[in-house]
């Protein structure tokens, strides 16, 4: 039996493959919630959240931010998440 040895950056790349294709797969399946993805400078970011909050109330809409983070270059990638109607 051969033994394949594996460096720590292949390791680290198949993690992040397998971690692109759950993502995606996660996205594509009907779900009831409607998610948007945007990558912008910080005050962008926050006028933009601004907007969502506005157009789709978290009382209505259960909006949120369901996750962000800083990219090396400063700017913010982040994800809103709210459900598609009213009741």
């Amino acid at each position: 039996m051969a033994y394949e040895r594996k460096r720590p950056a292949d390791l680290a790349h198949s993690l992040s493959q397998r971690s692109r294709a759950t993502r995606f797969a996660r996205e594509q399946t009907s779900s009831a919630w409607r998610r948007e993805t945007f990558t912008m400078p910080r005050d962008a970011a926050r006028e933009k959240a601004r907007e969502w909050f506005n157009s789709f109330p978290k009382q209505a809409y259960m909006t949120e931010i369901e996750s962000w983070r800083e990219l090396a270059d400063g700017q913010i990638e982040f994800t809103i998440r709210r459900l598609p109607t009213a009741d």
